[in-house]
């Protein structure tokens, strides 16, 4: 039988810049290391990082898409890109 994975919530830390965008729906996506097992379904809090402390900016969404082990359009190897939808 098999089981069910549980929807995964992971926070990462995202600089100023790309945090007013993604707030803003301009960014709707994150290129990763790819070593936290992100899938489709997961959620993900972004929280504003300005290079030595967390702002207290945060914002959530679910991962929609993912891209990953695709080198021949320039992701490198044990990187992904997920996406989300506004």
């Amino acid at each position: 039988m098999r089981r069910e994975r549980q929807v995964k919530k992971h926070i990462i830390k995202t600089l100023p810049e790309y945090f007013a965008d993604a707030r803003a729906g301009r960014k709707r996506f994150e290129i990763r290391k790819d070593d936290r097992d992100y899938q489709a379904g997961d959620t993900v809090q972004l929280m504003e990082y300005d290079g030595q402390k967390l702002t207290g900016n945060v914002i959530e969404v679910q991962i929609s898409y993912i891209l990953r082990d695709c080198p021949q359009y320039g992701l490198a190897e044990g990187y992904c890109i997920f996406c989300w939808e506004n």
